[in-house]
């Protein structure tokens, strides 16, 4: 598909000096078939990255993009974005998904860590402080936070994470996942049936590749056979959700992207999906090597298609806005307000993958899930929000829906009339759990440096961090600035500083 570009991707955006955190303003270019970034320090100099590798298909995803909101009830004694930071007047998008550090422990010293994780310095929070956390999230307006991600460090190290997990469960969430490398999952084979037991929901196992050498370069030793142990102990415990989670170096493991989908595809009775993560460059990597290991978004995109002959392609991918007609149709049916999908369109791009007898299949070859969308837009917009008008509107989608089927294209066996109507009638956890029984979730999510760092970006996340000092942070700010700079309580020391000079 080919896109005329606008000169409209060169402009200026609000973003920070890598070195000093300056605010400043940086400039998009046009440089070739990519854009560039670039920003000056009064006091540090130039600095140019990559933005973004295909500027025809950043032009594509920008139509995409979505006004959010401001929160109903932001943190308005905070201003100075990004350094002082946690949910400010600025921030246009909810928490979606809500991150909380464990601990800052980890049985691992990976080269590629954006974490810091082992180096010490940071306190595990409380079950108190915990509590008080999830209390912030759940009690956010007007959408209470629904998902959350224990992280760290790494969170299975924490002896009281069963307890953990089902505190969250009673206090309302109906996600909750680990983000973990899977260790003590493989050499305890029931901590997993334990956790499973208390609440969990999924497994986000750090997954960089299929051979042991993609290992040895991005986590410094082998670790294949944990992974694989990961899986099996998951699967023997009942547990029904893992997804896969690589870490994209270019060079270290970028020539395994299709490989792990095909890994995946292999084990969809408990993979739910893939969701690469493009390195940032914000912990102990060398920052010397980030022109050589910089990948974005539309590199793994294009490595993909190259990578799978074309079974999957670039242009079978949208970014996260893309599907907040969804969300708009079952806050319309419901009655009850939804969160807004208003994520920056440079932050991540999806697409699923139906399991089919012939071979995995993107939806979209068979769907068109543009006109698609633009139908439940429309039909929730000319909703009247009576029960007669909702009935109107999910009748005339659920009888159109087949019209947007090319039988001619799909499987023998397809069925993702019966999975959307689903989804599309109810929005429940069980219709969405089938349709993800029936499907594979492929994802790129792309977290920001100091580097890259557009603000625009960041007021748009909607990912946070919950602190224990009562904050919600967005996760590209906290991990650049605050998770750099925490005193042990949650606090940022920049802003500390700040607000000592300011008393004196």
């Amino acid at each position: 598909m080919e896109y005329r570009l606008r000169p409209a991707i060169e402009r200026e955006v609000p973003s920070v000096c890598p070195v000093c955190l300056t605010a400043l303003t940086a400039r998009l270019r046009l440089e070739g078939e990519g854009v560039v970034i670039l920003k000056t320090c009064p006091k540090h100099g130039q600095f140019e990255d990559v933005y973004w590798s295909d500027a025809a298909l950043l032009q594509r995803f920008l139509r995409f993009g979505l006004d959010g909101e401001s929160q109903a009830e932001p943190n308005d004694r905070l201003e100075g974005c990004p350094s002082n930071c946690g949910l400010c007047t600025q921030h246009r998008t909810p928490t979606l998904l809500a991150n909380i550090d464990l601990t800052d422990r980890c049985d691992l010293r990976c080269p590629i860590c954006f974490a810091r994780s082992a180096e010490g310095g940071a306190a595990e929070p409380s079950i108190q402080q915990l509590e008080e956390m999830m209390r912030a999230l759940r009690s956010q307006r007007p959408v209470g936070c629904q998902a959350v991600q224990f992280s760290g460090g790494e969170p299975t190290l924490r002896e009281d994470l069963p307890t953990i997990i089902r505190m969250a469960r009673r206090m309302g969430f109906s996600q909750i996942q680990i983000a973990t490398n899977g260790l003590r999952l493989a050499q305890m084979p029931g901590l997993a049936s334990q956790l499973r037991k208390s609440g969990l929901d999924t497994v986000y196992l750090q997954f960089d590749g299929v051979t042991s050498e993609a290992y040895r370069l991005t986590r410094g030793r082998d670790l294949l056979d944990a992974k694989e142990r990961s899986v099996k102990v998951c699967r023997e415990s009942g547990m029904e959700s893992l997804v896969l989670v690589p870490t994209v170096a270019r060079g270290l493991n970028d020539d395994q992207l299709y490989a792990i989908v095909k890994y995946a595809r292999q084990n969809t009775d408990i993979v739910r999906g893939v969701n690469f993560q493009p390195v940032s460059f914000s912990g102990r990597i060398d920052l010397a090597e980030r022109t050589a290991r910089r990948i974005t978004v539309s590199d793994v995109l294009r490595l993909l298609e190259e990578q799978s002959d074309g079974r999957i392609a670039r242009d079978d991918f949208y970014p996260v806005p893309f599907v907040d007609p969804i969300a708009r149709l079952i806050e319309t049916e419901s009655g009850q307000p939804q969160a807004r999908f208003s994520i920056h369109p440079c932050c991540g791009a999806a697409t699923y993958l139906y399991i089919s007898r012939e071979g995995p299949v993107p939806i979209t070859r068979f769907l068109d899930v543009e006109r698609l969308m633009e139908r439940i837009k429309d039909s929730v917009e000319k909703s009247d929000g009576s029960a007669l008008g909702r009935l109107r509107a999910r009748g005339t989608i659920l009888k159109q829906l087949h019209s947007f089927i090319d039988e001619t294209r799909a499987p023998a066996d397809l069925h993702i009339s019966g999975l959307l109507r689903g989804v599309l009638k109810s929005g429940t956890k069980d219709a969405l759990r089938e349709f993800h029984r029936k499907t594979l979730f492929i994802g790129v999510m792309h977290f920001q440096d100091l580097y890259n760092m557009d603000l625009n970006r960041l007021r748009r996340c909607g990912i946070h961090y919950a602190t224990p000092d009562g904050r919600i942070i967005p996760f590209c700010a906290y991990n650049n600035i605050h998770r750099r700079f925490a005193d042990g309580q949650g606090k940022c020391r920049v802003c500390e500083e700040k607000r000592s000079s300011e008393d004196l």
